[in-house]
């Protein structure tokens, strides 16, 4: 083979690889377009079906990882290789890679268990493996939420499932718990009665719901009563710290004074 025809074998190997190159590329651009294209119109449609937020995301999630491997072997696919091999190979890595990494397994599965049992939904103001925050969203491996102080955290879907799930938002209302310390000599039932009407002016409280004051224990400053209204966990923090001024309020009002420990000391002389 002399140099021309060399030249113009690699010519040929060149101009045929920079073709698949630019095809694959092309491919590559147009599929990432169809699979955005594809996620939006799917999120569309959910939402105008009113399906739950969290069942639109989770199936959003699915779908783009689920499309972006197909992309990925129909691009391998313009190289030359032969897609059936490489869906084989991936199966086989897919078995290699799962068992090596049960936790992710048990997060998937355990992630749909969540979405088909739903404990919680996206919105909800929970404590999930011991973090409390509102729910932003479930995903295949982990649960998105944000906490009271605005830090967004990630926990596994496995160690979510597996442990305690407290949900304040299934409920209607929830109860708001303080305590307020009476000093000696104070009317337990002026301070009920005052406290009591004082707790249903409080805005957001929970309609229908009456506040409750009871008295909780007896301490060496006085008795203490369980100051509890009830109110909707949206407005929790704002009924706790309106309650805390009545607390305050009432007692000013009152004229109670400031509760001290009393304490009766006998001394016994020795008999002479």
């Amino acid at each position: 083979m002399n140099m021309e025809e060399t030249l113009q074998t690699v010519l040929n190997h060149a101009v045929d690889i920079g073709g698949k190159i630019v095809g694959a590329l092309l491919l590559w651009l147009v599929g990432k377009w169809l699979v955005g294209f594809t996620i939006k119109m799917l999120t569309r449609s959910l939402e105008r079906q009113k399906v739950d937020p969290t069942l639109t995301r989770y199936a959003s999630s699915a779908v783009t990882i689920l499309l972006n491997v197909v992309l990925v072997i129909a691009v391998l696919g313009v190289f030359g290789v032969e897609t059936t091999t490489f869906a084989g190979l991936l199966a086989a890595a897919g078995v290699a890679i799962g068992m090596a990494w049960s936790g992710l397994l048990s997060n998937l599965a355990a992630g749909v268990f969540m979405v088909m049992l739903r404990p919680f939904a996206v919105g909800d103001f929970v404590t999930i493996g011991g973090i409390t925050g509102t729910v932003r969203e479930i995903g295949l491996f982990v649960t998105a939420l944000d906490t009271p102080d605005n830090v967004r955290t990630f926990l596994g879907n496995n160690k979510v499932f597996s442990g305690d799930i407290l949900n304040y938002s299934a409920n209607p209302f929830r109860r708001v718990e303080l305590e307020c310390q009476l000093p000696h000599g104070a009317s337990i039932d002026d301070a009920i009665r005052r406290m009591t009407a004082a707790l249903k002016e409080i805005p957001d409280t929970a309609e229908g719901v009456e506040p409750s004051v009871e008295v909780l224990r007896f301490t060496l400053a006085g008795p203490v009563l369980a100051v509890r209204p009830f109110c909707h966990t949206d407005v929790y923090w704002d009924v706790y710290f309106a309650a805390n001024q009545v607390i305050a309020r009432v007692g000013g009002e009152a004229g109670w004074p400031v509760p001290n420990v009393h304490q009766t000391h006998h001394v016994l002389k020795p008999a002479a």
